[in-house]
Order: structure tokens, then sequence, then C-alpha cells
């Protein structure tokens, strides 16, 4: 029985593009010689579709494509993902399924038991947990099918009171399949890898992982689907962050060989490694772009280029996943400004060789301190004069954006972002946050990985000390503790929910620790104004992180 993966980046909702997607992959594992070919969670509506589940209409298209798609199963069996009504009155109404059609039929139908319900996953909101559990006979042999989550309760602290694979194993079956819509972030994917390994190794099962790829909003799906044999080694990786098929034939992996002369047992990060997986960050950031651009029907980005790091490593991120003449640079200089950053900009612009633009905002500047003169009443000059300046700079871009169709490109990182290090209505104006899951020191990893072949951002960008320049001779440094420390920090607290007992006896000092969680909880209320943040780490800012904004909890 020879068993294809079929790697597909979905849109949410787009029920013709999925279904034609589909039908196409079913149409190439037949002239692999597949048997079967099975596709990732959700694929047939999209994952994660939200609360257009709770529309009838948006159930009822997800059967049609179920219809659509049986017709061309003939002389192949399928797996979909898709969305299946239960037919119980108790409960919720839907179930998060696996499809399996053969013959033009649907012939079984697999409910997904374990609904994460945590950090971007909301799946018990809308779906209905299964309470009965089959293997689907095939060819002679037993399939235990899995949806994504199923797999993930091996841990010494689970989870969930059942393993749905426990429950199958009374059923004798010969092999695993999982389809998945596993997100990505930069400490997930051996983590992944080790799931499945010590699933393999408990049951004593093959396993073929169907994972997704794509972006939908602010969460990327990075692929990297596996097929496992029974003895625990990875026979078969399909690539990252891109399309893809490969299978492998049942028999080939039933063996029970050695295992894997060194079994890995993974260890999630317990500190923030400013080069880990620096390359998979800027793979997904790269997806991240072209495919909210590309589902949502854009075309073309603008961005305020500073001189500065985070807007040089935004713009040349933006020119690889978007083409560098459909990104447009705006520089801005104030009287702050220094014209080595002007000059910075520039030749970061003629390397990439993206459109640009100098639009000096000195006269503006002194029209609104003109304006507001009589109403500020001789106070001194303080962040409200600085602010005025990025507001300045936020309304020229939002002036070209909308008459020229672009999207603004945030360029915030998410060390400002944690401490409120940012301006509303100004540099936090953005249609995609870009950098708002990346720590500043992870920002200079991804600069140094950009230049890895030539250099494309200018060097004097990288070693120069990073400032906003709204007041002569501002640095960073003025308001913020130093970023090799502060980001070591951030993500004691943020990442990995440490409190600020555990964070001093890490070696923090107590004032800065004291200092710095107070200004992360006092700046939700910003953040929950912001735009979508592209998400590469195990806790993002946005729809994985719930924090009220009106709390005293270390604030």
């Amino acid at each position: 029985m020879k068993i294809i993966l079929a790697q597909q980046n979905y849109h949410i909702g787009n029920f013709e593009h999925n279904t034609q997607k589909i039908i196409e992959g079913i149409a190439a594992a037949k002239a692999q010689g597949a048997d079967l070919v099975v596709f990732s969670e959700l694929c047939v509506c999209g994952y994660p579709p939200r609360d257009f589940l709770e529309f009838e209409d948006f159930i009822a298209q997800c059967y049609h494509a179920i219809d659509m798609i049986k017709a061309h199963t003939h002389d192949i069996a399928v797996l979909v993902g898709s969305p299946a009504r239960n037919p119980q009155r108790e409960g919720k109404d839907l179930f998060n399924a696996a499809w399996f059609l053969h013959e033009g039929e649907v012939k079984q139908v697999v409910h997904k038991t374990l609904l994460p319900t945590y950090d971007v996953f909301d799946e018990y909101r809308y779906f209905e947990p299964s309470y009965e559990w089959n293997i689907i006979p095939f060819k002679g042999k037993k399939l235990a099918v899995t949806i994504c989550e199923d797999i993930w309760n091996l841990g010494d602290n689970p989870l969930y009171r059942i393993c749905p694979m426990d429950m199958l194993m009374a059923q004798q079956p010969d092999v695993m399949i999982n389809l998945s819509a596993s997100p990505f972030d930069y400490d997930h994917d051996e983590d992944r890898k080790e799931i499945i390994r010590a699933n393999v190794l408990k049951y004593k099962l093959p396993m073929y992982y169907c994972n997704t790829v794509g972006s939908q909003t602010e969460i990327v799906f990075d692929g990297g689907s596996l097929i496992f044999d029974a003895a625990g080694n990875v026979a078969k990786v399909l690539p990252y962050f891109t399309e893809a098929m490969g299978g492998m034939d049942l028999e080939d992996l039933l063996s029970k060989g050695e295992a894997p002369a060194e079994m890995v047992t993974f260890t999630p990060l317990t500190e923030l490694m400013f080069e880990h997986n620096i390359n998979r960050i800027y793979d997904a950031l790269v997806l991240g772009i072209r495919d909210y651009f590309s589902k949502m029907g854009f075309k073309k980005a603008i961005l305020g280029s500073s001189g500065g790091i985070d807007s040089a490593v935004t713009l040349a991120i933006a020119c690889d996943a978007l083409g560098s003449e459909n990104v447009r640079a705006v520089l801005m200089p104030s009287p702050y400004s220094t014209e080595h950053s002007v000059d910075d900009a520039v030749a970061l612009s003629k390397n990439l060789d993206n459109p640009y633009d100098i639009i000096r905002i000195n006269d503006i500047y002194e029209s609104f301190l003109t304006t507001l003169e009589p109403y500020f009443k001789g106070l001194p000059f303080n962040v409200a004069e600085e602010n005025t300046q990025s507001r300045i700079r936020g309304n020229l871009l939002m002036g070209l954006s909308n008459k020229f169709g672009y999207i603004l490109l945030n360029t915030s990182n998410k060390s400002e972002l944690s401490t409120g290090y940012g301006t509303l209505y100004g540099d936090m104006a953005g249609g995609l946050s870009v950098l708002g899951d990346v720590y500043k020191m992870q920002v200079y990893a991804l600069a140094r990985y950009i230049n890895r072949d030539k250099e494309i951002i200018p060097v004097n960008i990288i070693d120069k000390a990073p400032s906003a320049e709204l007041r002569p001779n501002q640095k960073d440094s003025d308001s913020l503790p130093d970023y090799a420390v502060l980001d070591r920090l951030l993500y004691q607290y943020i990442e990995r929910r440490q409190g600020p007992k555990e964070i001093i006896a890490q070696g923090f000092d107590s004032a800065l620790v004291s200092r710095a969680l107070k200004m992360v909880n006092t700046n939700e209320y910003k953040r929950n104004q912001f735009c979508p943040i592209i998400r590469v780490s195990s806790k993002a800012f946005g729809v994985g992180r719930r924090i009220p904004i009106v709390g005293k909890y270390l604030s």
C-alpha cells in the first residue's frame, strides 16, 4: 500500500480554490501510483476557520466540497479534513473530522477527540470531542486515523484525560495516520518530531503525519510533514514553508528494525537564544507577508524607512516576499534625524533596488508646534513633541497608502511592543506587523542572516546604537535597559510565564524585573489596538495572549 502526503497551502473560506487544489493533489497522487493520499486538518475550509463555523452556509459549502472531491476517488482512497455535523442534539453542533473517501463514496468519518483551547487554538468553542473510536479497514490493513492534537497527550503532565490511540489499539491497527495543522514557532519543530516518535515507540506502529503549510493572517504553518517507520526512525521529511507531496510504501515501514542509535529528548528553550533557528524565522516572516498579501488580494507595500535596524530588516524581508519593485520606502527625516541615518536608508534601498522617497517633515512639524503652542502653555519639551513627529509620519504613510493602494507594513519589534516604546497612530500604525514577535536582539540576528552572502543592509545600520531620533542625541538606552538583558528577561515573562520571583532567582536585578514587568502590563492597552502580528514564537502578542487591559497584577 503506497500512502502519499499532500502538504498544501489553503485559503480559509475559499472553497473553489481549496477544492481544486485537493483534486489536483489527488490526480498527482494517482500519477505516483498511490493507493491512499492524505491531506491536512480542515483542508476543505482552511484552518483556523474560527467563527465562520457558526454559519450554516459555510458548513453547507464544506459538504458540497466533499461531494466534489469524492467523485475523484474511484481508483484511489483519500483522507481530507473538514467539519462534520453532529447528529446528536446534545453537545456542540460540529466535529472536527477526517473524511475517508473511496470509490466515489464517504466510507467513514473520524472525529477529533482532543480539542486544543489554548494560545491560538479555540476548538472547544466550536467542536464536540469524539466519543467513539474505530479503525478504518483498507486493502487488508487497519488504519488508525487521528487529527493533530490527538497525538499530543503523552507528556508527563497530560492536558487531557484520554489518548485516542489507546482506544484504537484495541482494534490492532497496522499504521497511524495524522492529519494536522500545527503552527510554526522557532522552538516547535524538534518538539513535533519527538512527539511523533514517542507515539511510534509507544504503539510500535509507523506513522504518516501530514501538516499544512502557509500563513493565515498571524499564524504560519511550516509544513515539514513526516513519515516514521515502526522503529522510530524518520523515513521521510517534506520541505518546510513550501507545498510538496511525498510518500512511501507501508510495507517498507513495518519492519521492526533497530531504534535510532541516539534518541533525542526534546528540551524546550529555557532562555532566549538570539540566533536560534534564525533561518526558519526568516522563512516564516517571508511566507507570512507573501500569503497575507496574496490571499487578501493586495499587491504593494509601503513602510517608513528610518535608517534604523527594524525598518531595514522589515524592508529586506518584504522585498524578498513581494519583489523589490512592489515595496515603497518613505524616508521622513525630522529636525532630529541625522544625515547618516538618511544616507543609510538610501543606501539600503539602492542595494535592494526598491522605490523610495524622501519627505522631510520639518515644516509640518513646526506647523503642529505653532498650532499647539497656545495649548501647551510653555511646558517643557517632552514625549508630546516626540510623538507628534511619529504621528506626522504615520499620517503621511497612510495618505500614500490610501492614494495608491499600498498596505502599510509596521516595523515595531517585540521588545518595543512589550515595553510600550511606540506611538499609537504613529510608528504603531500598519496593516500587518512583520517584527512584532521578534525581539530586538533577534532583529540584529536577522540582519546578519540577510547579509550572510553579501552586504544588503549597510553595516552602519547594524553597528550604530539604536535611536528613535525624536530629540537631540536620543538613544533607546535612555528609556530602556540594554536589549541583550531586557530581551532575555521579557522572554522569561512572556514566553515562559515566569513570575518576578522566578525571574529574579535567575540572576536578574530585582528593580529591573519590577520595572520591566510593570511596563509590559501597563501597555496592554496599546497592544490591544495594534495590527496583526506574524507569529514566530511560542507566545506572541495578539490572539494567543489574552491579558486584561484593566488589571493590577504587577502594574
